[in-house]
């Protein structure tokens, strides 16, 4: 979870003093400070991969 972007999201790796992430679903990854990173709640992350099954529903991807 990125605290200051209020973001769920994937950690990928570290660069330099960065830790380095990207959204569920994919897409542009982006630098966070390691101290704006903290593990998501079971809650944060049901809520962001319903976000991401509505969103591909309304794009017409889960059919």
């Amino acid at each position: 979870m990125d605290v200051a972007l209020g973001r769920v999201c994937v950690v990928m790796g570290r660069e330099g003093p960065y830790v380095q992430l990207r959204p569920l679903g994919g897409g542009r990854e982006w630098d966070a400070r390691p101290e704006d990173v903290r593990p998501a709640t079971a809650a944060e992350q049901l809520s962001a991969k319903v976000a991401e099954v509505n969103a591909n529903a309304v794009r017409g991807w889960g059919r």
